[in-house]
């Protein structure tokens, strides 16, 4: 019971006078669903990514070939670069590239093999490295070794102007 009082006491109050920006163009906060026709066929319960003004949020990509479910050959390094090759394709389809991503989130289904995406990884970055996470679980969809999610910031609104 104290610390529901504390929460509502300290939280309450703070949560209530948050504001979401208001922007004065009501089409920029707009959000869109994204799928490609390819992913549509494989009638999947998600959107390749949902964009909100100028953020990009992509779903989680495993290294499927593109328009299957059958993951690539060559363990963690061939579906780390699958799913970034997949990552990079919703990216150019609507209208961003692997520079405007802010942030990933690496899922693996062995930590042990951290490394051996890591050295995949690194090379889709040449400029610089987008904000990261990455943990391990306990399984993922299809069986796949990773799966990579990630928001891009794109447009005019990228650099502050």
């Amino acid at each position: 019971m104290k610390f529901y009082t504390v929460f509502l006491f300290i939280m309450v109050p703070l949560l209530t006078s948050c504001t979401v920006p208001h922007d004065s163009n009501p089409s920029a906060q707009r959000v869109q669903y994204l799928t490609s026709e390819k992913m549509q066929a494989l009638k999947l319960p998600f959107s390749e990514a949902v964009r909100v003004g100028n953020l990009l949020f992509l779903s989680g990509q495993v290294g499927v070939l593109p328009g299957t479910l059958d993951l690539a050959p060559g363990g963690i390094a061939g579906e780390t670069r699958q799913a970034l090759d997949n990552i990079n394709k919703v990216l150019q389809d609507n209208g961003a590239s692997m520079d405007d991503l802010v942030k990933c989130t690496i899922m693996l289904a062995d930590i042990g093999e951290w490394g051996d995406m890591n050295k995949v990884y690194a090379t889709y970055f040449p400029k610089h490295f987008p904000a990261r996470s990455a943990f391990a679980t306990n399984g993922l969809a299809l069986g796949a070794r990773t799966e990579i999610e990630c928001i891009a910031v794109f447009g005019e609104d990228k650099d502050g102007q």
